[in-house]
């Protein structure tokens, strides 16, 4: 994903800053189409977190299948083609809800785990969990720099209802030490992203989302692509062709 300005603006935005707010690329009838698929939904199992306070599903694809179609339009399909241009496979899909005057917030950090099917001891590859959904692990930076996380709003966001912050050029250090992150987040922007715009993330950007104070809720669908396979074996846990399969098409 290290693409020059000029070649590629998007990929040199994202390259630069970390992220880019893209509005409209879902319309408003598949924005209806993709909640009444995840609300028919039965919230049941280890992937299924319901609360007062939250709403959230993991290994969304996996949980529930009839997503698939509705999130594979035309307009995502041309934008992954851009972020790339040689291929990239789904490799995490997880549904947040905020609702109304939620009262949690998510602490300064960076998307450092990634899910796989297993635990293979290789260099570079630590620390490593395992929960109820699966093993996870940290891998070696140049795995999460090819790699791009798009979060599809499904309700209008801005500070009020929970918008992620960001710190621009903070990807572009590595994974950052906890003592540094005091020196770095008073430059944080608010995501303000509309109904069916997205934000574009790359993983070891730092961000983080205050408590909502509004009475909107703030439904979104996380999904992170890569374009690289994992060595020696290691699998992702998740993993979904995208752009491979549109070029059979």
């Amino acid at each position: 994903m290290k693409t020059t300005s000029g070649a590629n603006p998007l990929a040199g935005r994202l390259q630069e800053d970390g992220f880019a707010i893209l509005p409209g690329l879902y319309e408003p009838a598949e924005i209806a189409a993709l909640l009444q698929c995840i609300e028919g939904a039965p919230a049941s199992g280890p992937n299924f977190r319901r609360s007062q306070a939250v709403f959230a599903i993991r290994n969304l694809l996996g949980e529930v299948p009839e997503l698939g179609p509705l999130l594979d339009t035309a307009a995502l399909r041309a934008l992954l083609t851009q972020l790339f241009p040689e291929g990239c496979q789904l490799v995490k899909a997880i549904y947040f809800d905020k609702p109304a005057l939620s009262n949690w917030l998510v602490a300064w950090h960076q998307d450092l785990m990634i899910n796989v099917d297993g635990r293979v001891e290789l260099p570079g590859f630590g620390p490593w969990t395992s929960k109820p959904e699966g093993t996870s692990v940290q891998p070696p930076v140049a795995v999460l720099e090819n790699m791009c996380t798009i979060r599809i709003h499904l309700d209008d966001c801005d500070a009020s209802n929970g918008g992620l912050k960001v710190v621009a050029g903070t990807h572009q250090h590595g994974v950052l030490p906890p003592a540094t992150l005091p020196a770095l987040t008073p430059a944080a922007v608010v995501c303000a992203v509309p109904a069916g715009g997205v934000l574009l993330m790359r993983p070891l950007l730092l961000h983080a989302s205050n408590r909502s104070t509004s009475a909107r809720p703030r439904r979104v669908i996380h999904l992170e692509f890569a374009s690289t396979e994992l060595p020696g074996g290691l699998q992702w846990r998740e993993r979904r062709p995208w752009l491979e399969a549109e070029k059979q098409r």
